[in-house]
C-alpha cells in the first residue's frame, strides 16, 4: 500500500485544494519518502505544490483508501499566506468545505474534508 502525507490548509473558514491537470480538485499532498518522516513529508510536499512554508501541523488521523494510506494534517495559514501553484500543479483555489461535496473530486478528498468538516460544519472539529 502506497503512503502519503495529505494537508489540510484552512484560512478564513475555507480549505485549500489544488488541480494538477487531470480536471480533479485534491488536498494537497503526496508521497513520503524512505529517509523523511511523514509530517517532514506533509512540510515539503506543501511547499513543492502550492510554495506554502508551514512549522505548525497538528496531526488528525489516518484515512485509508483500497491502495494508498493518507496521514491527515491541518494546519491554519495567516492572513499572508497566499498559495501558487508549482510543480504539477496547475491551479490552487480556496473552497468552503461543504463546497467539496459539489466538485470533481478524489475520493479521498472528499471523504476526508467530510471526516474533518462534517457535511455543513464551517470551522474544523479539532
Amino acid at each position: 500500500m502506497k503512503e502519503r502525507a495529505t494537508i489540510i490548509c484552512w484560512q478564513h473558514g475555507k480549505v485549500l485544494l489544488v488541480e494538477r491537470g487531470r480536471a480533479r480538485w485534491s488536498l494537497p499532498g503526496g508521497t513520503i519518502r524512505r529517509d523523511e518522516s511523514v509530517a517532514e513529508a506533509a512540510k515539503r510536499e506543501l511547499v513543492e505544490e502550492t510554495t506554502l512554508a508551514v512549522d505548525d501541523l497538528e496531526f488528525l488521523f489516518q484515512f485509508g483508501g483500497l491502495s494508498k494510506r493518507h496521514y491527515v494534517f491541518i494546519t491554519e495559514l495567516g492572513d499572508d499566506a497566499k498559495p501558487k501553484p508549482s510543480n504539477e500543479i496547475l491551479r490552487c483555489r480556496w473552497f468552503r468545505p461543504r463546497k467539496v461535496s459539489t466538485l470533481a473530486t478524489s475520493v479521498p478528498t472528499r471523504e476526508i474534508v467530510k471526516l474533518v468538516f462534517g457535511e455543513h460544519v464551517l470551522s474544523p472539529q479539532l
